[in-house]
């Protein structure tokens, strides 16, 4: 079994107080051979640029998050743009996209930056890792303004099955993360066990998204195999079969 978590903010984990290389090492442990960390903003650039020169396992993305999105963030897409043309080492845009969840009130912002370094994906041919909260519509408005030659993962999904296959439609990938876990997640539950297995990827999204039965600690990207387990139980795939499509789906987008 080889797995690759898609999604992992070692920065926050050991923020919150877990010891990096022990987590790295119970990670191949659980089978989990690469882990990509995204960005947040500027702020965290060069410390995740860190990790993925100290651990082989470990790579990352360049991007700013919606969340993170202030008057300054322009200014950021500039440095992120004389980065890449310094062949950064990162392989992905990210992560990046829409969050209206308290609010449209930053939107035009929101969009505006999402668009610029969506453009920089286009111009350095990576792919773009995803974020999405209540804004699923509008995101999908501006992916078909703005096709992306590699590909992106729509990170930690949780919409319905009607939502995620449009996005495949367009060719992208959908994040599977701990909310699989939970029973009561049985919409969410239902679409995974639906979708095209050529277009899921797995995550974890340490140190949130706790997994069933892990709730009030830290996540860590040894659970991907549980996320992997609670996965080939909503399938008919043997768990050889899933892994193997996984990795060459991850493989083909990361040209690893």
């Amino acid at each position: 079994m080889s797995l690759f978590d898609t999604h992992c903010h070692l920065d926050l984990m050991v923020d919150k107080g877990v010891n990096l290389e022990a987590a790295l090492q119970a990670a191949k442990h659980a089978g989990v051979e690469r882990i990509l960390v995204p960005a947040v903003d500027e702020s965290n650039w060069d410390r995740i640029a860190q990790y993925a020169e100290l651990y082989s396992m470990v790579e990352w993305a360049i991007g700013i998050h919606p969340m993170f999105v202030t008057e300054q963030s322009l200014e950021q897409i500039n440095h992120m743009r004389l980065r890449l043309e310094s062949n950064l080492s990162c392989i992905a845009i990210g992560e990046c996209g829409l969050d209206f969840y308290h609010g449209r009130e930053h939107q035009a912002l929101q969009t505006t930056v999402l668009i610029e370094q969506l453009k920089l994906a286009q111009q350095y041919n990576l792919p773009v890792l995803l974020h999405v909260r209540k804004a699923h519509q509008e995101l999908l408005k501006v992916l078909k303004q703005y096709p992306l030659p590699r590909g992106a993962i729509v990170h930690g999904f949780t919409g319905s099955y009607e939502q995620g296959m449009e996005y495949i439609k367009l060719g992208l990938h959908l994040g599977i993360g701990g909310s699989i876990t939970y029973p009561r997640a049985n919409k969410t539950r239902m679409a995974f066990a639906r979708f095209p297995l050529e277009s899921l990827v797995f995550e974890t999204d340490a140190p949130d998204m706790p997994l069933s039965g892990h709730q009030g600690e830290a996540n860590q990207p040894k659970f991907a195999k549980d996320v992997l387990s609670s996965f080939i139980l909503l399938r008919n795939e043997s768990e050889q079969t899933i892994s193997k499509i996984a990795a060459k789906t991850t493989k083909e987008m990361f040209n690893y």
